[in-house]
C-alpha cells in the first residue's frame, strides 16, 4: 500500500505531466525503466514525484538517442551510485561518435534514394528505375 503521506498520480496523469503515452510509460514498467508502482484499493497505478522524475530522464535520453539498454544501464549507475561524471562524460562522447556515424549514413541514405529518384521518368507505365534499383542486390553498395 502506499504511504499517505507522499502524493501519487495516475498513469493518465504522468503521461499527461510528461508527454508520454500510457502504452510507453507501460513498456518501460516491463523493460524495468520505471519500477512497477504500488496500486491503488481500486487496481490503479500510483506513481511517486521520483518517477516522473525518471520519466523525464528517460525521455530526454530517448529524444537524443540513447537506446532502452544504455537508459536502463545509465539508470542502473545513478541507482547503485556507481559512477562518476567523468564515467558519465566517457559514455556521452561515444554516443555522440555513434550518432555521428549514424548521419554520415543517412547522408549516404539519402544521396542514393536522390539518385534513384532523377532516374525516374515519373510516367504511367509501369517500368519503374527506383523499383528496378529496389531490386538490385548492390543497390546500396554505393
Amino acid at each position: 500500500m502506499p504511504n499517505s503521506t507522499q502524493s501519487h498520480v495516475t498513469i493518465g496523469t504522468l503521461a499527461k505531466k510528461t508527454g508520454v503515452h500510457i502504452e510507453t510509460i507501460r513498456y518501460y514498467e516491463k523493460e524495468g525503466i520505471l519500477p512497477h508502482p504500488p496500486r491503488s484499493p481500486g487496481g490503479h497505478r500510483l506513481y511517486r514525484e521520483d518517477d516522473i522524475k525518471r520519466l523525464f530522464f528517460v525521455r530526454r535520453s530517448r529524444e537524443l538517442g540513447f537506446s532502452i539498454k544504455e537508459i536502463n544501464s545509465l539508470l542502473s549507475l545513478i541507482q547503485v551510485g556507481d559512477y562518476t561524471c567523468a564515467a558519465i562524460h566517457d559514455l556521452t562522447l561515444q554516443h555522440a561518435k555513434e550518432i555521428k556515424q549514424k548521419i554520415t549514413d543517412l547522408r549516404k541514405m539519402e544521396r542514393v534514394l536522390v539518385e534513384m529518384a532523377a532516374e525516374c521518368s515519373r510516367g504511367d507505365i509501369p517500368e519503374c528505375p527506383i523499383i528496378d534499383t529496389l531490386f538490385e542486390v548492390n543497390s546500396l553498395a554505393s
